[in-house]
């Protein structure tokens, strides 16, 4: 038998402890990502309420408008009567729309805002974005009329509620490609605005594809492999996405929701450079000096295969768990705005 050196046998221990310690900081890691305030909902969901009930007609009859057909600026006819349509519910919820045209190369285009006063702090204002444009191939029915229909949902139940904090619920335009992470990107022209005005945001979440949901194995895919250890294969949940600098309004905004809502929900603050993070249009926010921005997804081309496709239409989205969704969400906008 052959006899190994001491000195081998301690240099191969110091090795094992090295990569004994590697593997439980990357596993320490990896739970610190995803740890979050309360416990995912798990089981059957319990039925609709009455009100869920109303609230899932309203949400089908939204999208449905919406996701007529394309909604971009090619599709110029289409896109101003998505404005329009979105400026009529806001205004029939008792708010005053504000219409912020700007152009967009020879595009004529705008973003949407409404304005919910805060009382006490009202000089600390939440942001509440979802984009109401498409890509050109698709009616947009999950990417993103969906967010929109939350967002409006929100905005009705709101209304007339004191909170703290002023909140803004803003419906996008240009989100998409080609316009995506450019300069005539709906959300990068706002929030350079509200940056230049000196607006003190302390929260701003982006409704980002809320739609589509399928409970059966398998279903559910991720961009960095080792993710898949951590979270469900079953695209049931939603999720509460941010970078690094993000992850304390994540804490607070999957806390809340959880509190309030019997609903699976996921989260994970990770750096940006993690595919999918920066995603939509928070990262606009963060861009323009805002940290406190999150998005919160169904986790888009990660489950739903109609993404930019011309089959995203209505009927491929739940509706009832869009519902359920609601009070949840309603939960995080009181959290953000009023603690």
């Amino acid at each position: 038998m052959r006899v190994v050196p001491q000195r081998w046998s301690m240099a191969i221990l110091r090795i094992s402890l090295v990569f004994l310690a590697l593997f439980g900081l990357l596993a320490a890691a990896a739970l610190w990502l995803r740890a979050a305030p309360g416990q995912s909902h798990a089981g059957p969901l319990p039925p609709l309420t009455s009100a869920q009930l109303a609230t899932a007609g309203r949400l089908q009859a939204d999208v449905t408008f919406l996701a007529q057909g394309p909604r971009d600026v090619t599709h110029q006819t289409h896109l101003k009567a998505s404005a329009d349509h979105i400026v009529a519910e806001l205004t029939r919820a008792g708010y005053q729309p504000r219409r912020l045209p700007y152009q967009a190369r020879q595009y004529p285009v705008e973003n949407l805002e409404v304005v919910l006063p805060g009382t006490t702090r009202a000089a600390e204002v939440v942001v509440i974005g979802a984009h109401y444009d498409s890509v050109p191939e698709t009616p947009g029915a999950d990417d993103n009329a969906s967010g929109v229909a939350l967002l409006l949902e929100l905005a009705r139940r709101l209304n007339g509620r004191p909170l703290a904090r002023t909140v803004r619920f803003v419906a996008f335009t240009n989100e998409e490609p080609p316009w995506f992470r450019g300069p005539f990107m709906g959300s990068y022209v706002y929030a350079q605005a509200l940056a230049r005005e000196k607006v003190q945001v302390t929260a701003m979440i982006s409704l980002e594809m809320l739609g589509f949901y399928d409970p059966a194995p398998g279903t559910q895919r991720y961009p960095v492999p080792g993710l898949a250890k951590l979270y469900p294969d079953t695209a049931d949940f939603v999720a509460f996405v941010g970078n690094l600098e993000a992850r304390p309004v994540v804490q607070r905004a999957i806390g809340a929701f959880r509190a309030a809502a019997k609903f699976p929900s996921q989260s994970i603050a990770a750096p940006a450079f993690v595919t999918g993070i920066d995603f939509s249009d928070h990262a606009s926010f963060w861009e323009a000096g805002f940290p406190d921005a999150l998005m919160i997804t169904d986790t888009s081309f990660l489950r739903n295969r109609h993404y930019h496709e011309p089959t995203d239409r209505p009927e491929t989205l739940d509706f009832s768990r869009m519902a359920r969704l609601v009070d949840g969400l309603q939960a995080v906008v009181v959290e953000l705005a009023d603690r």
